[in-house]
């Protein structure tokens, strides 16, 4: 990726998305966690009122795309 708007469904692979995020500098990464979190935020803001998340017992399947 060029910095440019790209419409290329290989660009948003994760590693793609990964190798992007570690461009960042540190500056640059916290201003992203930041803005997520906002962004949860704005959705549910009674997201950060939940504590002790508890481990799920049930089985969790990854499905990848080959």
């Amino acid at each position: 990726m060029t910095g440019s708007v790209s419409h290329d469904r290989n660009d948003e692979t994760i590693e793609s998305k990964a190798r992007w995020f570690q461009s960042l500098s540190l500056e640059e990464r916290m201003e992203m966690l930041c803005n997520f979190t906002d962004l949860a935020l704005s959705v549910n803001p009674h997201i950060q009122d939940k504590r002790d998340a508890q481990q799920s017992q049930r089985r969790i399947q990854v499905i990848t795309k080959a």
